[in-house]
C-alpha cells in the first residue's frame, strides 16, 4: 500500500511540475479529441486528463519520440534548399524620359533593314548600366489596342523613366555583329544597333550563290546577237560549252535569193498568159499547135 502510495505521490509532483514549466496552449501534439479525452499526437497515447498528459509528457518514451524527431528533422535540413532570399526594389524619385535619337538605315550587301537607338543619361550613376528588354504588342498595357504586327523594345536606367519603342515584329538578326549595344559610362550615352532578318533572306542567296548567303545574279544575253555579251555573261567554262554546241549543230541550208520576174513580152499576152507570170520561179508551159486546115 505504501508504495502506490508513493508513485501516486510522485505523479502528483510531476504533474504540479509539468503546469509550472508547460503551457498546454503552446504544445504542438496536444488535443483534445471529441470524447473529452487528450491525445499525444506524437506518441498516439490517450489520457483522461491534463494531469495525465502533462505526466507522460515527462516519462521515457515521450522525450525518446522526441529526441528521434529532432534528429530526423535536423538530418532533413542538411537536405533543403535554401529558401531564396527576396531582394527589395529601390524606390526612387523619377526625374522624367531620357533624350533619344533614332536613325533608320539599310544594310548595302545584305539589303537588311537597321535602326540605330541613342539614349542619353546625363544624370545617371556611376555604377549603374541601362537595361533594355524586348516586349510583345499582348504583354504591354499602355495601348489598349493589341496589334500582333508590332512589338516594343523598352530602355530603363534609373533614375529615368522606361521608354519604349515600337517596331515591327519581325525576327531579330543575332548573328555575329548584327546586333550590338554599348554603354559609354563618360559621356553618358547608350547605344544600341540592330538588323532585321528579311523573310526568305537565306534562300534567295543560296540559289544565285550556292551558299547562305546573298549573290550577285548572274548577266543573260540573247543568244541571237551572236556576240561576245551572250559568251561573256556564262564565263570561261560557258564559252567553251557554247562553242562546243554550235559545233554541232548541222549547217544552215543555203540562202533562198529572190528571183526577178521575167518578162513575156508579147508572147505571153498573145496566148493569154497574164503580165505577173512567172514568179512561181518555174518557166512557162509550151504554146499550143497551131491549127490545121484542110486535109494538111
Amino acid at each position: 500500500m505504501s508504495e502506490s502510495l508513493a508513485n501516486a505521490d510522485r505523479r502528483e509532483r510531476l504533474r504540479k511540475l509539468a503546469l509550472e514549466t508547460i503551457d498546454l496552449n503552446k504544445d504542438p501534439y496536444f488535443m483534445r479529441n471529441h470524447l473529452g479525452s487528450y491525445e499525444c499526437k506524437l506518441c498516439l497515447t490517450l489520457h483522461n486528463n491534463e494531469g495525465n498528459y502533462l505526466a507522460h509528457t515527462q516519462g521515457k518514451r515521450h522525450q525518446e519520440n522526441l529526441a528521434r524527431r529532432a534528429a530526423r528533422e535536423a538530418k532533413e535540413q542538411q537536405y533543403r534548399p535554401n529558401k531564396p532570399t527576396m531582394v527589395a526594389a529601390r524606390r526612387m524619385m523619377k526625374i522624367g524620359r531620357p533624350g533619344y535619337k533614332v536613325t533608320k538605315a539599310r544594310d548595302l550587301s545584305t539589303r537588311q533593314r537597321s535602326l540605330i537607338f541613342e539614349i542619353d543619361y546625363p544624370q545617371a550613376e556611376e555604377d549603374v548600366q541601362p537595361r533594355h528588354r524586348f516586349m510583345s504588342a499582348f504583354e504591354q498595357r499602355v495601348e489598349s489596342t493589341k496589334e500582333r504586327e508590332w512589338q516594343y523594345l523598352l530602355f530603363a536606367c534609373e533614375p529615368y523613366e522606361t521608354i519604349g519603342f515600337k517596331i515591327p515584329n519581325v525576327e531579330i538578326d543575332k548573328g555575329e555583329g548584327r546586333f550590338l549595344s554599348q554603354w559609354d559610362p563618360k559621356a553618358r550615352k547608350f547605344l544600341l544597333q540592330l538588323y532585321f532578318r528579311e523573310r526568305g533572306e537565306g534562300e534567295a542567296g543560296r540559289g544565285a550563290s550556292g551558299e547562305g548567303g546573298r549573290g550577285t545574279p548572274m548577266p543573260v544575253a540573247s543568244p541571237q546577237n551572236g556576240s561576245s555579251n551572250y559568251q561573256q555573261g556564262f564565263g570561261q567554262e560557258g564559252r567553251m560549252q557554247f562553242e562546243e554546241r554550235r559545233t554541232q549543230l548541222p549547217p544552215p541550208p543555203p540562202p533562198q535569193h529572190y528571183q526577178p520576174q521575167q518578162s513575156l513580152g508579147s508572147f505571153g499576152q498573145r496566148h493569154g498568159h497574164a503580165a505577173g507570170y512567172g514568179y512561181g520561179g518555174g518557166p512557162p508551159p509550151p504554146p499550143p499547135p497551131p491549127p490545121r486546115h484542110g486535109g494538111y
